[in-house]
């Protein structure tokens, strides 16, 4: 079942209050300078009985298809961003810190199995709706944006972005991680509230909320449509 897709109105009124009325700091969305960073929506994650299901990511492709669609339309860009992990010869990880300290074997064994390069876990979700005008990335940590993981940050700013809209699974995982690093980078960052995913709803309204505070907007689809026609 899809998570709530709005911070809670006491929240919100509190942001509010602070912020001069407007609980949001993006107050126009200028979509030739925007991307839709879609974080993990791959067969690992969305597909049932998968090694990292989060049975939520199935919900969150509706409104990802339609803020992907939107930004097509208006001149803003897509980048789907999927995980991706090795083993060497020697049987070591390229990330260690993951691998060999938090998985217990078993789970560390099926993980990596899905998540080896061509793997059918590695494959984006069939139900989004990719063009092939959008843009792939390749991530072996949480944050696509931390040094070393991807080829993220420099495909955005040679687009001249520098607004991102943060969306894909976990929301408390590798879509906060990114949008973290993101607003770090000093990129303005939106939460897509509705095109999120955690496996459960205590864990993904308390990520929004504490994002919402310092790191980004959160926003759902036909509120990011709304500040693209303003």
């Amino acid at each position: 079942m899809m998570h709530p897709v709005h911070l809670r109105p006491e929240f919100r009124a509190k942001l509010a209050a602070i912020r001069g009325g407007d609980a949001f700091v993006t107050k126009q969305i200028d979509p030739a300078r925007t991307a839709l960073v879609v974080i993990d929506m791959q067969h690992a994650f969305c597909a049932e009985g998968a090694p990292a299901e989060v049975p939520a990511a199935r919900d969150a492709v509706g409104a990802i298809n339609r803020a992907a669609a939107l930004l097509r339309q208006t001149g803003g860009r897509i980048v789907w961003v999927t995980h991706e992990n090795r083993v060497g010869a020697d049987g070591r990880t390229d990330w260690p810190g993951l691998f060999d300290r938090f998985l217990p074997p078993m789970a560390r064994v099926r993980m990596l199995e899905a998540l080896k390069p061509g793997a059918e876990g590695t494959k984006l979700w069939p139900a989004l709706e990719d063009r092939p005008e959008d843009l792939r990335v390749v991530k072996n940590r949480y944050s696509a944006l931390i040094a070393g993981s991807s080829n993220l940050e420099r495909t955005l700013r040679g687009l001249g972005v520098d607004t991102v809209i943060i969306a894909g699974t976990k929301t408390n995982v590798c879509c906060e991680s990114t949008a973290r690093d993101a607003m770090m980078l000093d990129f303005n960052v939106i939460m897509l509230a509705d095109g999120c995913a955690a496996t459960s709803d205590e864990e993904h309204v308390a990520t929004l909320e504490t994002l919402s505070q310092r790191f980004a907007d959160v926003m759902t689809a036909d509120e990011v449509a709304e500040r693209l026609a303003s």
